[in-house]
Formats: structure tokens, sequence, C-alpha cells
């Protein structure tokens, strides 16, 4: 059928299966028990199927009434960042009626089962981290509302990407080391396959580039603060003319495997070494000295999730421009060679 540039509508399947819209409604709003021979109802279903189908969410609200229900899909591993992106989506959602259901993609396990086997008869929308992304096609998530967090805005699944601004915080924290007078880097860079991860090397390098006389060695590890302290320990006992003075790390929990790292190594910080995070969690002034890190507001970007799903659902363009980022520079950064 020729209903390639436009979405196929209800009319189409009411046709494709020989049956009133007033049917296709009925059978596809599962309100036609009792109305609509069993027979029937299948064939309008296997013709919405054939022809790719989806209701007009913002009509079909209309007269049935949404379940209005949203739901998150984060990554199990980063949790309490994750919260906070709960608690912000979760309040926007609040004030409009809506609920927030919670999925976690579970880590190393590929795409957990389905939880919800009809999840868009379920579902009014769904919100995306791109660490998720696998669960998200198991879950069909892709084929709803969708509004992807923490994802390359030019090969986003969704309507509306909202993103922290990264590259931005990368360059506080570049600036701040180079202008400590660093000029030797380690890169502590977490070993996951995801956009926001590719941004912090790629910025980092970009800086370095640009700044003469400086080195960049990198060493990927696990989020983990076991694996960040081997990764790191390696890093910095391979010998070379130019041991790094400073180590950037992707987030905070990386940082603390480094600390370990660092006092395993007789190094002090930041006397000896300079150690930058990324996140501000909780654990970034529970380590001593306290860690100098760039703050993403968990909270905002869950509230801005959800208000540029809310955006979608309405038909609006959401608030284009990404979240501002701030360097909170604290005891574990100084310059090289500090007495």
């Amino acid at each position: 059928m020729a209903h390639h540039s436009t979405r196929p509508t209800s009319r189409d399947v009411a046709q494709a299966a020989g049956v009133s819209q007033a049917a296709v409604s009925l059978v596809l709003g599962d309100k036609w028990r009792g109305r609509v021979a069993e027979t029937t109802a299948e064939r309008v279903r296997q013709a919405a199927r054939d022809l790719g189908y989806r209701p007009n969410l913002a009509a079909r609200n209309l007269r049935l009434g949404r379940t209005r229900t949203v739901l998150l899909v984060v990554p199990a591993l980063t949790t309490e960042f994750f919260a906070g992106v709960y608690t912000g989506a979760a309040r926007v959602a609040a004030a409009h009626g809506f609920g927030v259901v919670l999925y976690p993609s579970p880590e190393g396990v590929g795409p957990a089962r389905d939880p919800f086997a009809s999840a868009q008869a379920a579902l009014d929308g769904v919100i995306a981290s791109s660490m998720a992304a696998e669960a998200l096609t198991a879950i069909r998530g892709d084929q709803l509302p969708l509004v992807m967090l923490d994802s390359d805005p030019a090969g986003s699944l969704g309507a509306a990407t909202v993103n922290l601004d990264i590259a931005d915080g990368v360059r506080q924290i570049t600036d701040h080391l180079l202008g400590l007078g660093h000029r030797h880097f380690l890169h502590l860079a977490a070993d996951v396959p995801s956009w926001t991860f590719d941004v912090r090397a790629r910025e980092l390098a970009a800086r370095l580039a640009d700044a003469p006389g400086t080195t960049l060695r990198t060493a990927p590890a696990p989020i983990s603060i076991e694996g960040a302290l081997t990764a790191t320990e390696a890093a910095l006992g391979t010998p070379g003319p130019q041991r790094p003075t400073a180590v950037v790390c992707d987030d905070d929990k990386l940082a603390a495997g480094a600390y370990k790292a660092a006092r395993r190594l007789g190094l002090r910080i930041p006397d000896d070494l300079s150690v930058t995070g990324l996140d501000d969690l909780a654990l970034a002034t529970a380590l001593d000295p306290e860690l100098t890190t760039v703050r993403l507001d968990a909270e905002l970007f869950g509230e801005r999730g959800m208000h540029a799903l809310l955006a979608v659902l309405d038909g609006r363009a959401p608030d284009a421009g990404d979240i501002p980022v701030h360097l909170v520079p604290r005891g574990s950064t100084a310059p090289p060679g500090a007495p």
C-alpha cells in the first residue's frame, strides 16, 4: 500500500480489515467484547500490525482517557544519579497527573524479559537513557512517544533528546587543571559503550590537542571502584618519561578507585597527583581530600526529560539547549609537585 509517506490512519486499517472506523476504535481501544466478533477483532489487529498503525495518541486520549503512565528506563549501574533523575521526572509528572514507572535495564545480562507484554497499551510514553538503549528495543519502548536522555541528538531514536552539557563540563575540568600547571594527564575512562562517555573522551583529547606540551594516556575501566583501582595502578605504574600528574575520571566512582591506587603507589593527593570526577555524587565529599568534580543536576535532568515528553505528547516542540553543568573545585586538585 502507498502509505509510506504519511502515517497510516484508522481509516486505512478499517479499509484493510473491511470494517467501520468505529469497529477499529473499539478493537484497538480494547472495548470490543460483546460488540464485535472475535474473528473480526483479530482481523482488525492483524491489519493494524501489517500497516504499522499506531493510534494518534492525542485523539485517542480525548476519547478513552489516558493511562497517564510514563516509563523511565535507566541503567542499573549508576543508581544514585538516576535516583535523582527519577525524583525530578516524578515531580513534574505528578504535577500533570502522570505516574512514573521505573525500569532498570539490568547490567551485563542483556535485555530483561519484557515486564510489559503490551507496553504500548499500558503506557503513554517513555524516557530512556542511552545506556539503557538495548532494554528499550527489547520492551518495544522505541515504538512509543520517546524522549532520550544522554544521547547523541543526531542519531537519537526519540522524538526529543535532553542532554547535560557534558562537553562543557570536561572543558571546565581541563581548563582548571591546565590553569594549575598540569601537562601530563591520565584519562580514567568508563569502559561502557555510551555516547555520554564518548563525549568525555573526545572533548578531553580535543582540549589537550590545543594545549602545547601536553600528553594524554587513557586507561579504560569498568564503572566500579575495584576496576578503577586496577586500571589506575597499571597506568601509573607504567614507566615513562612523563608520569601523569592529573587523573581525569569519567565519574566520581572511578575517582574513588584512583584514590585507592594512589595510596597503594605511595602518591599523595593532591601533592603528587590531582584527581577529578564528574557527577558530584554524595561520594565526592565522602572522599578525603574532597573531590574536585563537575556537578550534574540529576533532578533538573529528570524534570527536563519529563517536560520534553509532555511537549511531545501535546505535539509541542520541547525546550532546546543543553542543561548547564558546574565545576566544583575542592581539595583533590593542586599545582603539580605542590609542596
